[in-house]
């Protein structure tokens, strides 16, 4: 399976996550500020390397 962001509010939220292609986790790259931004919306795709490939989706929804 392979994992990718696809969509992020804010959209300069693509600057501060990052996702490991094969296991899925989301790494910070760089520092959160609440004061900046209180919340981040994360949608996370996952693909099989089937044929046709299966995909599925899900929502991650950060607070700080």
């Amino acid at each position: 399976i392979s994992y990718s962001l696809q969509q992020l509010f804010p959209q300069d939220g693509r600057d501060v996550f990052e996702i490991e292609r094969k296991s899925g986790e989301i790494r910070l790259r760089g520092d959160l500020d609440f004061e900046d931004v209180g919340q981040y919306r994360l949608q996370v795709d996952a693909a099989d390397q089937g044929n046709p490939p299966l995909s599925g989706h899900c929502k991650v929804v950060l607070e700080v």
